[in-house]
């Protein structure tokens, strides 16, 4: 039975899903667009640190007052409308909530969250990936542990590429390569919020005129996220990653299965099964024409002339050889697809991507020459960057994670373009956040143990 036909049959039967949200900032505010137009659903309520910005953005995407008026969490339920508060832990905890929608975009307390849900019996569709990159193994064993389902949330290009890994792997396709698109050139990795607009093609004045967080965006173009995604994908599907970072090889759509095949063969990967970032750029800057940037891929293999063959008759766009295809999808939507995590997970108890193992980390590398009694100021600041490594190689250095990187000093100079460690930091280790990490570390410390 489909999705939306379930969906249908809960809203016949006056038993919705249920769900919490927390955070309401831009993702959430594009999944709460979407909830009104889905049978079967009922925001129950809204934790956000500022209400009355959360009632703003409601507003914005077309809730009424009316929708948002419920006094409590049991005023909520018992009316059909949606509670708005400061309290994530009453959300977390009360009985009748079916999943929680982790959207603060804040790792350490998106940890907490979690965690808390987890114990509380709720599923949880994860939106902030910056805390699966460093610690999603953990954090999938310990809802598994508690019964519960753990996932990556449809709509972020992460979930996205899991589904067309899981395509390949079903239809018996060994997977070569996949991951998503990127506008990249090199020197975007020392990219502040200072220089985002203009790497952007934007002014200032029309970023301030957009309400748009150069932080935010610049954490996307410095390399930060598509690395922090990568990490995800490669932690739930089992894909390799590269050994001293993401390439970022430009291709349009149509050469993509041309540069995604191992260097032996004339592309850029190192071997099959690896993920990998697209490059909207040519290495001069040069815009290349139908571009993958706002998309994502999966690159196959015909193992046999017959599928070959198949490949050739059904005008499959391949590479010279005739062996490596490419299924792709050019868009994602973001939180307005939310909902597909939702519903599989409270109707089908599956994840939309889920760690199974620990493959690939994110560590914090210098902008620029870094000097003792520096603050960092963690993804798209001033001070470090995203650098995806091998998960092995990430314990055998010590690696500062970038998703803790933040708001902590520097104990002594880092050079440019070097990683941080542990020891380069002074770090509060009593979070849940610092504490899942290392105990993750230790557990998955023996290579043959990497699995969730």
């Amino acid at each position: 039975m489909s999705l939306y036909t379930k969906l249908r049959q809960r809203a016949a039967e006056c038993r919705p899903v249920r769900v919490g949200l927390i955070g309401a900032g831009k993702f959430g505010s594009m999944y709460l667009a979407q909830i009104p137009r889905t049978p079967g659903v009922h925001l129950v309520g809204i934790a956000d640190l500022s209400p009355d910005a959360a009632r703003a953005n409601l507003a914005r995407v077309g809730w009424s007052a009316q929708q948002t008026q419920a006094a409590s969490l049991d005023a909520a339920i018992a009316s059909g409308t949606t509670h708005i508060g400061e309290d994530w832990r009453a959300l977390v905890s009360h009985p009748a909530i079916d999943v929680v929608v982790e959207c603060t975009g804040h790792p350490i307390a998106a940890v907490d969250h979690c965690l808390d849900a987890f114990a509380h019996g709720k599923h949880v569709v994860n939106v902030t990936v910056e805390a699966d990159a460093f610690c999603g193994p953990l954090l999938a064993r310990r809802a598994a542990q508690a019964g519960v389902i753990y996932s990556l949330a449809f709509g972020d290009q992460p979930a996205l590429i899991c589904d067309l890994v899981d395509w390949a792997r079903t239809c018996g396709f060994p997977v070569v390569a996949a991951g998503r698109g990127h506008k990249w050139l090199p020197h975007f990795n020392q990219s502040t919020p200072d220089t985002v607009w203009g790497y952007y093609g934007l002014t200032p004045e029309q970023a301030e005129r957009g309400g748009l967080n150069p932080k935010m965006f610049n954490s996307f173009l410095d390399g930060s996220k598509p690395s922090i995604e990568s990490s995800a994908v490669s932690n739930a599907t089992g894909l390799g990653v590269p050994s001293d970072g993401l390439l970022y090889p430009p291709a349009s759509v149509e050469d993509i299965p041309f540069v995604t095949r191992p260097v032996s063969e004339g592309g850029v990967l190192e071997r099959k099964g690896m993920v990998e970032v697209i490059s909207s750029l040519e290495a001069n800057g040069r815009k290349i024409p139908y571009d993958i940037r706002m998309g994502v891929w999966v690159t196959v293999e015909a193992e046999t002339d017959y599928v070959k063959n198949c490949f050739e008759e059904y005008n499959a766009h391949t590479d010279p050889s005739g062996r490596y295809f490419t299924l792709y999808k050019r868009w994602h939507l973001i939180g307005l697809e939310v909902g597909m995590s939702v519903a599989s997970v409270a109707l089908r108890g599956e994840p939309t991507g889920v760690a199974t193992g620990w493959n690939a980390d994110v560590v914090a590398t210098a902008k620029r020459d870094l000097k003792a009694g520096e603050m960092l100021d963690g993804e798209g600041g001033y001070t470090v960057w995203g650098k995806l490594l091998p998960a092995d190689k990430s314990l055998r250095i010590g690696g500062l994670p970038l998703g803790l990187a933040h708001g902590i000093k520097l104990l002594r100079p880092v050079r440019q373009g070097q990683s941080l460690c542990w020891a380069d930091v002074a770090i509060d280790t009593t979070t849940r956040a610092y504490q899942l990490r290392r105990e993750m570390e230790t557990l998955f410390a023996d290579s043959d143990a990497r699995v969730a």
